[in-house]
Parts: C-alpha cells; sequence; structure tokens
C-alpha cells in the first residue's frame, strides 16, 4: 500500500509541474475564475486599444490619400496668375497635348492630368481647339474640358486687306485654317459662287467686325458666318440707302473700297463719295488712283504718272467708265457708311491737299481741278517724291 501511495503521489506531483503557473497560484489562493475574468478583461482592452490604432492609422493615411489627390486633381493646375490658352491640333496625340501643357502646369497636377488623359479616354479622342488653362482650375476639370471639347472661343477681327493671299494670311494667323487653302478657295469661281459671289466680288462678302468665333472653325463654317454677318450688316435701312442710289451691296462696297484708298480721314469719306456718285451718274470715269496700283498689284507708289493711266486692266479706272470689277480691298465700315450717306454736291475733281494732310481739294470745273493738281505737283517736287 505505501509503495502505491508513494507512486500516486509522484504522478499528481509531476502533473501540477505541467499545469500552468496561474493555475497553480488559482489553486492556492482559490480564486482561478477571478484571474480568468480579469485576463479576458485586460485582453479585450488590449484589443480594443489595438483597433483604435488601427482606426485613426486608417483614417490617417484616407486622409493623408485624400489631401494628395484634393492637391493634384483640384488644386490651381496652372503657374500663371493669367489665363493661358492651348492649341491643339488635327495631329496632336496625348503626348504632344501634355508637352504643349508642360510649360504652364504645376508638377504635380501635370501628372494627375496625365494619368486621367491615360485612363479616362481621352487619348483615344483628341479633339481640336482653343483650351484655356485658367488660374484656380485643377487637373479634373481640366481633364473635363479637354475630353468634352469645350474650347474657348476667340476674337476675331476681319482685316482690310487689298488682296485675298492677305486675307488667307490673316486667316492663318488666327485660327485652324491653312493660309493655301483659304486662298485656293477664294480664287476659285464655283467655291465664290456657293456664296453668291465671283472671285472679284468675294471681297464684298466680308464685313471688317470683330467676331467671336472658335479657333478650330473649319472653311466652310466661316464661311457660313461670314454671310450671317453679312446679312445682319446689311439691315434694312442700309439696303432703302442702296437701293434708293440705284446701287447693289457689292457696288457700295466696291466704291468705299476706293474711298478707303483715298483717304483715312472718315469724316471727309462722304465728301469723297459724293463726288463719285457725280461721276457715276453722269457716265464720267472715277480717274481714281488707287486703282491704277491695284491693276498693277504695286501698293506703294506715291505718284501715278500719265503711262501708268495706260495700264491694260479692268481695273483701271482711267480707262474704264463705271466701277471696278469688284472691291480693291475689304471696305470698311466707315467707309460703306460714307457711301450710302454720302454728301450731296456739284463737285466732279479732287486732289489731294499740298499740305499733305491726308485731305483733299475739290473743283467742280477741269480748270479749278488743273489748279489744285499744279500744286501738289509742286509739293511733291520740292519733297522730292517719286
Amino acid at each position: 500500500m505505501a509503495a502505491f501511495h508513494c507512486k500516486g503521489i509522484k504522478k499528481i506531483i509531476k502533473y501540477k509541474t505541467k499545469m500552468p503557473k496561474y493555475f497553480l497560484y488559482s489553486q492556492k489562493s482559490g480564486n482561478f475564475a477571478a484571474i480568468l475574468r480579469n485576463k479576458a478583461v485586460k485582453m479585450k482592452k488590449i484589443k480594443r486599444i489595438n483597433a483604435k490604432i488601427y482606426l485613426w492609422g486608417a483614417v490617417a493615411v484616407a486622409l493623408l490619400i485624400a489631401g494628395c489627390s484634393w492637391y493634384c486633381l483640384f488644386s490651381s493646375l496652372s503657374k500663371s496668375e493669367q489665363t493661358e490658352y492651348v492649341y491643339i491640333d488635327m495631329d496632336d496625340d496625348l503626348d504632344s497635348v501634355m508637352t504643349k501643357i508642360q510649360p504652364l502646369a504645376k508638377p504635380f497636377q501635370l501628372s494627375a492630368l496625365s494619368t486621367l488623359s491615360r485612363h479616362g479616354g481621352y487619348a483615344g479622342n483628341i479633339r481640336t481647339g482653343r483650351y484655356a488653362i485658367r488660374p484656380g482650375e485643377g487637373a479634373l476639370k481640366v481633364f473635363r474640358h479637354l475630353k468634352n471639347g469645350l474650347q474657348s472661343s476667340i476674337n476675331l477681327t476681319i482685316p482690310e486687306v487689298r488682296t485675298i493671299d492677305r486675307l488667307a494670311g490673316a486667316l492663318s494667323r488666327k485660327l485652324m485654317l491653312d493660309s493655301a487653302e483659304v486662298a485656293r478657295h477664294l480664287t476659285d469661281s464655283a467655291y465664290c459662287a456657293r456664296w453668291g459671289y465671283n472671285t472679284a466680288t468675294i471681297p464684298a462678302l466680308f464685313i471688317p467686325n470683330t467676331y467671336d468665333i472658335y479657333w478650330n472653325v473649319s472653311l466652310d463654317k466661316f464661311m457660313e458666318r461670314m454671310q450671317k454677318e453679312h446679312k445682319t450688316f446689311w439691315n434694312f435701312g442700309r439696303m432703302e440707302k442702296a437701293k434708293s442710289m440705284g446701287m447693289s451691296p457689292v457696288e457700295v462696297a466696291t466704291m468705299a473700297s476706293i474711298i478707303d484708298e483715298e483717304t483715312a480721314n472718315n469724316g471727309e469719306k462722304p465728301m469723297i463719295a459724293g463726288m463719285y456718285y457725280n461721276r457715276l451718274k453722269t457716265g464720267m470715269p472715277l480717274q481714281a488712283d488707287p486703282t491704277v496700283k491695284f491693276a498693277l498689284k504695286d501698293f506703294a507708289l506715291r505718284r501715278i504718272y500719265n503711262k501708268l493711266l495706260q495700264t491694260d486692266s479692268p481695273y483701271n479706272t482711267y480707262k474704264n467708265t463705271g466701277l471696278p470689277p469688284g472691291p480693291i480691298k475689304i471696305a470698311s465700315i466707315a467707309g460703306i457708311d460714307a457711301v450710302l450717306n454720302h454728301v450731296r454736291h456739284d463737285y466732279l475733281y479732287m486732289c489731294a491737299k499740298e499740305d499733305f494732310s491726308g485731305t483733299h481739294n475739290f473743283a467742280k470745273t477741269y480748270q479749278e481741278h488743273l489748279n489744285n493738281a499744279a500744286r501738289y505737283t509742286k509739293a511733291l517736287n520740292q519733297r522730292g517724291i517719286k
């Protein structure tokens, strides 16, 4: 029996040594359940603390990401305090568009714009146009403008130029139009006929105002706009005045173009218009020096010698009566209105004043005109003007 008892005690001791210390302690203290509860409470507190740490960490990361995203997408893309413009052509791709924007943009915002463009469907649908990069507008807004083709218009002023080539050049500098294409179409009889003109009268279509128009407008759309503006300009009042003179809008523009070349003094233009109108009514040649310059395509001429008066051209109003075939420039609005509101008088002649003021001496008789011309010729000789 004693031997058995000793073996049992050894087994018990051996078993107890394998038990956890807190279990042994609980046997001694008699409060094992309480210790387990305390242990569980501590573990819950630790878990709650860890959860809060993870939560605040996640919030901090989210705020950091949101802040970076806001900065890249919504803060001002432009480096400038003024509105800048990017012109996107037919041959531009995504890389060339970003290259055009790069000098205007901040680095992080440009990267955001590039990312949006590459993954937002813009790369395969690039639209031409003139796009504004405004201060305060972020990459997301600029991206939407580019993708949706929300371009900015320009103020186009039709210049009072003398030739179609010069008009074509002026338009190509302001619009996405090729100057050679414009010149080729506006000197093509079939194309001009589409708009109700011929190659000589087509300059009369253009009214030299300033128009709000898109930079990437096509030539046909541009011509449609010019035709619309022409009809607006030639309102009922102007049409009635032209009819009362027995003239069409093209004829009025043709006379106005000559008057514009005669003087830059708008106040004198109605007086000159009255003189040319008197000549038209009597069948007298206009004998306008600017028409000789136009016939020769030499606009630098200061003096028109007798030999030049024999130039063989339908535009030479010394050899031909009536108006030339069409305007010798795009007539100014002041010139057109000067014709429509011409001064009624009996003068048939005029000659530039010898004081070179840009105004003229008017005469009713040829002898008076010769006297005026002699004074002007003398002044030219004294100044050595050839």
